[in-house]
């Protein structure tokens, strides 16, 4: 056995061990909550003399009241109670309970799931809570979220009023520098429209990232840091950005025939500056830095702008079918995005619709990077196969939080 089949297996045996342990966590779990419940029935200050039954586990398992609190009330909504003069309360998402005490459902997909109910008309509850219990087998508690979205779009239609803001008088000043290590410095004094309109941008980019691969551990100023990179991503791939010396703004890289394939290895970024060759490897991809290949003797040997960036209107066919990142369970939108070379185009992949994937740049790095891996489907739909370690059988996955056009719905 190889040394990476070896990995992969200890890869494959912890993570379902990991598995078997989390759904013995959540099944003890809604367990106890539906005793708690009984309890509550019963009386808890006949049984124990306590007042609540959150307090009563406050001093049992040693939990602060907050989070008993929230236990119980979940617990509420999935398991059947009674009125003060004995008749029964159904629960309201009594399917949901015997999923959980199962140990299949995430206390955040439980949430997810009752807060829908809750708004649900009751004749549809029914209906409502089998259709998110389905989703919920194949996708992660965000997913359903947007299920849930799109069920009370269709039965409690509702949506708020946009905000007005008045701009005020602009005071604009900004500094950037490079220092030797490499590393950018950045400061500046923005008025209140500017600012506020940037923290809003900002802060929209930075929202914690989803999808399949798991959460986001991030700290508030890696997110910020990674938002503004994005957001210098968005500029440089709008149509309005203004010409010079007749092309569009860009950064040229210079990398050899060798580093490019292989991914190892340097390259030069614009006029100072460094960057890894597997990073210019991701970059070639669709991005408006251009990579000057070059070979033993740095004889320039391609340019590549005609031969791997995507054409506006190939873009749009993009945009038209995978409707944003096509990585399961992001939710970033198609300006967002970059297409990525299901076949590497320095492999010889062609720049075309059956060998492109719209991706934002973080799943996109990753893709290069991991073990996952994309590939066109045979309705010609981007699916992608997860690594062992999440997925032993490595079953293709899709993302289904983008809305589909209307005539495909």
């Amino acid at each position: 056995m190889t040394n990476d089949a070896a990995l992969s297996s200890e890869a494959v045996a912890l993570a379902d061990r990991i598995g078997e342990l989390v759904a013995s966590m959540r099944s003890a779990e809604a367990e106890l909550g539906a005793v708690l419940v009984e309890i509550e029935q019963r009386g808890v200050m006949e049984l124990f003399g306590y007042r609540s039954a959150a307090r009563l586990l406050e001093h049992l398992a040693d939990m602060p009241k907050p989070a008993t609190e929230r236990l119980i009330k979940r617990a509420r909504l999935l398991n059947p109670g009674r009125n003060l003069d004995g008749s029964p309360i159904p629960a309201l998402a009594p399917a949901t309970g015997v999923a959980a005490r199962a140990g299949r459902l995430s206390n955040p997909m439980i949430d997810v799931i009752t807060s829908v109910l809750s708004q649900v008309p009751p004749e549809h509850c029914a209906g409502a809570e089998a259709n998110l219990l389905a989703f919920a087998e194949e996708a992660g508690h965000k997913q359903v979220v947007a299920l849930g979205a799109r069920i009370l779009a269709h039965l409690v239609p509702d949506g708020p009023a946009p905000d007005d803001t008045e701009p005020t008088a602009p005071t604009r000043e900004l500094f950037l520098r490079r220092k030797r290590t490499g590393i950018w410095e950045l400061s500046g004094r923005f008025d209140d429209e500017t600012g506020t309109r940037a923290h809003a941008l900002l802060d929209a980019l930075a929202e914690r990232r989803t999808g399949d691969e798991g959460p986001d551990f991030r700290t508030t100023p890696q997110r910020y840091g990674d938002a503004f990179s994005d957001a210098v991503d968005l500029a440089l791939n709008s149509p309005e950005l203004p010409m010079q010396a007749g092309e569009r703004a860009h950064v040229m890289v210079a990398v050899s025939l060798n580093d490019l394939k292989s991914g190892v290895g340097k390259a030069t970024l614009g006029d100072t500056g460094t960057m890894t060759a597997a990073e210019a490897r991701v970059h070639a991809c669709d991005a408006m830095i251009i990579p000057a290949v070059l070979g033993d003797k740095s004889e320039p040997l391609n340019l590549g702008r005609l031969r791997r960036l995507i054409s506006a209107g190939l873009r749009r066919a993009l945009f038209l079918r995978d409707r944003g990142c096509a990585f399961p369970g992001c939710h970033r939108p198609p300006r967002h995005c970059q297409g990525h070379h299901i076949r590497h185009w320095a492999d010889g992949g062609p720049t075309d619709l059956t060998n492109l994937v719209l991706m934002c740049a973080h799943h996109h790095r990753l893709l290069h990077r991991s073990g996952w891996e994309v590939r066109i489907a045979a309705d010609g739909l981007p699916e992608f196969l997860p690594p062992v370690f999440i997925d032993r059988r490595r079953r293709p996955r899709r993302n289904n939080l983008h809305e589909p056009l209307p005539f495909t719905a």
